[in-house]
């Protein structure tokens, strides 16, 4: 084993992997009725009112056993430009086509192809953040990660302002966000988008957008999805690179499909990098992907979510308040709710502490330090900002979000007698 262990660095289990094989270890596994997960990063993926059928097979033929192309199918290639053009680009003059785009298998293959494709830069990144930007930020080091820290009372939100003051400071050359927010669901879309746009533009910066929960918007007047794709100017000179996929927004996390969009030379650089990294998404899976992204089967499945997940929402947030869990942030999309600890009972005012004792009751919650995302661990001797935060996913049905929820509200009770 000496030598095993001398040839291979250890691979730290964070976020969520760290919280699910904790959960394992008490006897969690995926489809047992005794336990309730609200530290899901997935939505439910059965029938939802007024969505659209789900794809139940996908048939396999001798072509489809070749390898498909490594920046992706031809024709799934349009269909996600033309689904783009569609949402996004009507009367503008500039327009995506199939060489603006690259299919990936899954999220993570895709944010890691962008990864490898950055030179020796200052890049970006907020806190808080997906907790796996933390390896993909420590693995390739080229790129200097520079860290953005949100603070609470301001809603963990960035300004145009503090964008703008952060790029110049740092001279930052890209930035990487989730938007809508993994995990504070703070989304930032329309005039504030634009001025993120803008801003990339003007000062050079590439705007890297991981934008798996655009279909997840809540209030009146939400558009059906948002994206930066929709303020680019130039969709080949804008520095705007999106990423998105089947996993949240169609609820097909299983498919592990992703698309990243953005100027034909960076599609190139991610392209080659995949050829290396992972070879591509599979090709049956590309085929059988195509209906999904038809823009009026893509509405149909984006406004289900929205009332579904707005249901959902409304429901937890009211109970968690009730609970004495406050949300700092305002959660105008995504799934989460990432709520502060501070008036509980000082036995579970840590989120480690609340999370270890949500087990004991069956129960699944991430821990707020995990989205303080520190790649190389440089920041290990100060105490975490999050470290009284939890992310509360409502991403489960309905019946699941209410018993996890009674269940955290005994334990809770149990701590303050």
């Amino acid at each position: 084993m000496d030598a095993v262990d001398n040839a291979f660095r250890p691979v730290p289990r964070t976020g969520v992997i760290f919280v699910m094989n904790e959960a394992a270890q008490r006897g969690f596994h995926y489809g047992n009725p005794d336990w309730v997960n609200l530290g899901q990063g997935a939505p439910e993926t059965g029938p939802l009112p007024d969505a659209p059928p789900r794809l139940q097979r996908a048939p396999l033929d001798a072509a489809l056993s070749e390898y498909g192309p490594v920046p992706g199918t031809q024709d799934l290639r349009e269909a996600v430009a033309a689904l783009y053009n569609h949402r996004y680009r009507r009367g503008k003059k500039s327009q995506y086509t199939a060489q603006n785009v690259a299919i990936a298998a899954g999220g993570r293959a895709a944010l890691t192809r962008i990864a490898a494709s950055l030179g020796g830069v200052h890049l970006g990144h907020l806190l808080p953040d997906y907790t796996a930007y933390e390896e993909l930020l420590a693995i390739f080091r080229a790129f200097v990660p520079i860290p953005i820290s949100l603070h609470e009372d301001e809603g963990f939100t960035l300004s145009q302002a503090r964008l703008q003051r952060e790029i110049r400071g740092a001279g930052l050359a890209a930035m990487l966000l989730s938007n809508p927010c993994n995990p504070t669901g703070v989304a930032v879309t329309g005039e504030d988008l634009d001025a993120w746009v803008h801003t990339a533009r003007a000062h050079g910066c590439a705007l890297i957008l991981d934008e798996f929960y655009a279909h997840y918007l809540y209030g009146d007047d939400v558009p059906e999805a948002s994206s930066a794709a929709e303020f680019v100017d130039d969709v080949d000179r804008d520095p705007v690179v999106v990423v998105d996929g089947l996993t949240k927004n169609w609820r097909y996390p299983g498919l592990r499909l992703s698309w990243t969009v953005g100027p034909k030379s960076v599609i190139e650089r991610v392209a080659s990098a995949g050829s290396f990294l992972d070879g591509g998404a599979p090709h049956l899976l590309q085929r059988a992907a195509l209906p999904l992204l038809e823009p009026s089967h893509a509405r149909t499945e984006a406004r289900a979510i929205q009332a579904a997940f707005a249901d959902k929402r409304a429901y937890a947030m009211g109970r968690l308040k009730q609970l004495g869990l406050s949300q700092s942030a305002p959660s105008g999309g995504a799934f989460y709710l990432f709520a502060g600890l501070q008036h509980l009972p000082p036995t579970l005012r840590n989120g480690m502490d609340f999370f270890r004792a949500c087990l004991d009751e069956r129960v699944i919650c991430v821990p707020g330090v995990f989205f303080d995302v520190d790649p190389g661990k440089r920041r290990e001797h100060l105490p975490s900002r999050l470290q009284h935060f939890v992310r509360i996913s409502f991403g489960p049905s309905m019946p699941e979000i209410k018993e996890g929820l009674d269940r955290i509200e005994a334990l809770i009770e149990r701590h303050r007698a």
